[in-house]
């Protein structure tokens, strides 16, 4: 835990009892901070009772006394309209903050000098956070992962000089981090993504653009024009901007050559690091993934090959993109976190010859913007309540089945696959719909995947499937 410190002797609110708040709640308790905290949902108010935490209804409150509130990212700031709390806090002027905030507050206060990796970009968050963990980690660095990928960041452990952060951030946390200021900070990509929170793509830009502007250097992902923009700008401003391109050869900066990480200093190209071979970093979006991350661990100090040794031995995230298991020349890859056709055609332009298991419970718009895919679909196998639906957009273009389950699914794609004389195919669970007509949720539709895929006689689990 890092204690909230810099709220020493202060009141408190605090808004939203999820498990980050409890966890906030906690880290504010321990550096000395006075808290009040409450939620809607009357069970997480219980929960923090009994965990010590004291509670009341913030609309019967003084929030004159209030030093800060702490809101969690979850609960509307402002869009579609603001959360009744907000409208409180603003109105008696307490400032509005979230736990990324306090952490920044936490690092400056005690150990400035602490490498920070901020992370964030409408796709690739989590990829890129964890490859830059784990080559940091690899090359035997103090190393700390939290924030929006799943760890509460004020659980992690107190800065100290030496000690490397790498906080992945959604434009919720930022939104509630005005003074964040990360040592290299990361903007991957943008596109249109949680408008109903923000409003309008030019708000979400600029929410993104702040963790970049706050960094001491701006790595950022220029393939698209919102954030080709951000970097002309910052650097217009005098910052310092290093740009990668996952496609375009760059003056200045790092681009992906094929498999070949290149660095361009004045128009002159060096190879810097390779991804042919690592399974875990297939595609053009990994290589964008790993552009950002090398650009990342060479500020924090790294050298070539405690970086190169990384992305050779990095597993990859389960659940996207994941290799779990070989037969002969069948991979078995579970995209289980490709809940819609955008999230489904990373996977589907990473292999040449796939034998796709896709369905479950339809999003809007199906599988139509998928089609330029279908000519590497040597055959579908179609599960779930979109079966017939994505049958129809599949029509002739596309072999087909419908399986049904994904257990029928699997085992009836091991069998085709085995029979193709290609030299590699693919049998890919990226279903490009919700789970839940069947499964509780994408990890463990998942983990069906690997369990069944790894029940074939044969198959060979591959190392870091989980």
């Amino acid at each position: 835990m890092i204690p909230a410190a810099s709220f020493a002797g202060k009141r408190v609110s605090l808004f939203g009892l999820g498990g980050s708040g409890i966890a906030t709640a906690r880290a504010l308790i321990a550096g000395g901070a006075d808290v009040l905290a409450w939620d809607d949902n009357p069970e997480s108010v219980a929960k923090a009772a009994a965990d010590g935490i004291a509670t009341s209804d913030l609309r019967g409150a003084d929030w004159a006394k209030f030093s800060a509130f702490v809101l969690s990212p979850g609960v509307p700031l402002t869009h579609p309209k603001p959360h009744w709390t907000v409208e409180l806090a603003r109105g008696s002027g307490v400032e509005i903050i979230g736990d990324i905030e306090l952490f920044c507050r936490e690092r400056m206060l005690a150990a400035p000098a602490a490498p920070f990796i901020a992370i964030t970009g409408t796709n690739g968050k989590s990829t890129t956070t964890a490859l830059t963990a784990h080559i940091l980690n690899a090359a035997g660095r103090d190393t700390q992962m939290g924030g929006n990928i799943g760890r509460a960041v004020m659980t992690l452990d107190p800065p100290e000089p030496n000690r490397h952060y790498v906080v992945e951030c959604s434009s919720y946390q930022i939104d509630l981090a005005p003074s964040i200021n990360p040592t290299a900070g990361i903007l991957l990509n943008l596109t249109p993504d949680h408008l109903d929170r923000h409003g309008t793509m030019q708000h979400y830009a600029s929410i993104k653009e702040r963790l970049v502007a706050g960094s001491e250097t701006a790595i950022i992902g220029i393939d698209d024009s919102w954030c080709a923009q951000i970097a002309e700008r910052l650097e217009r401003a005098g910052r310092h901007v290093i740009r990668i391109s996952k496609r375009l050869p760059l003056t200045d900066g790092y681009f992906a050559d094929g498999g070949n990480l290149m660095e361009a200093v004045n128009g002159r190209y060096s190879r810097v690091a390779f991804l042919e071979g690592i399974g875990s970093l297939r595609g053009q979006h990994n290589a964008q993934n790993a552009l950002a991350a090398v650009a990342a661990c060479l500020k924090v100090g790294l050298d070539l090959g405690e970086i190169q040794s990384g992305l050779e031995s990095f597993p990859g995230l389960a659940h996207r993109m994941e290799q779990v298991g070989r037969k002969d020349h069948v991979l078995f890859v579970n995209d289980s976190k490709a809940t819609n056709a955008d999230a489904a055609a990373p996977a589907l332009s990473s292999f040449p010859r796939i034998y796709w298991i896709a369905g479950g419970l339809p999003k809007e718009g199906g599988i139509e913007p998928l089609r330029g895919f279908f000519p590497r679909i040597a055959k579908a196998y179609l599960i779930g309540e979109a079966a017939p639906a994505f049958s129809a957009t599949l029509g002739e273009a596309v072999p087909y089945e419908i399986s049904g389950t994904l257990a029928a699914a699997v085992e009836h794609a091991a069998h085709d696959a085995a029979q193709d004389d290609t030299s590699e195919v693919v049998v890919l669970l990226s279903p490009a719909c919700a789970s839940f007509d069947q499964f509780k949720n994408f990890e463990v539709r998942g983990e069906a995947f690997r369990q069944a895929a790894n029940a074939i006689q044969g198959v060979k689990p591959i190392g870091g499937a989980r």
